[in-house]
């Protein structure tokens, strides 16, 4: 595996949730620095490190709502 995919969103009692795409990888922060080195971590915890991906995608997803 070359890369792996993470979903990033707003959480909605404030910071982020990243979530990987299919791998069991989870994880939250306050600020989005703290989030891009939570998900360093999570991933080296994740794969052994013969099949660390080399590359990790952030894809942030912002909900908004605009009334009509």
């Amino acid at each position: 595996m070359n890369e792996v995919f993470f979903l990033i969103e707003e959480a909605l009692e404030g910071g982020y949730i990243a979530k990987a795409i299919g791998e069991s990888i989870f994880t939250e922060a306050e600020t989005m620095d703290e989030l891009k080195t939570n998900i360093r971590e999570a991933v080296h915890c994740h794969f052994d490190d013969d099949k660390l991906p080399k590359i990790i995608r952030l894809h942030l997803v912002k909900e908004e709502v605009i009334a009509v």
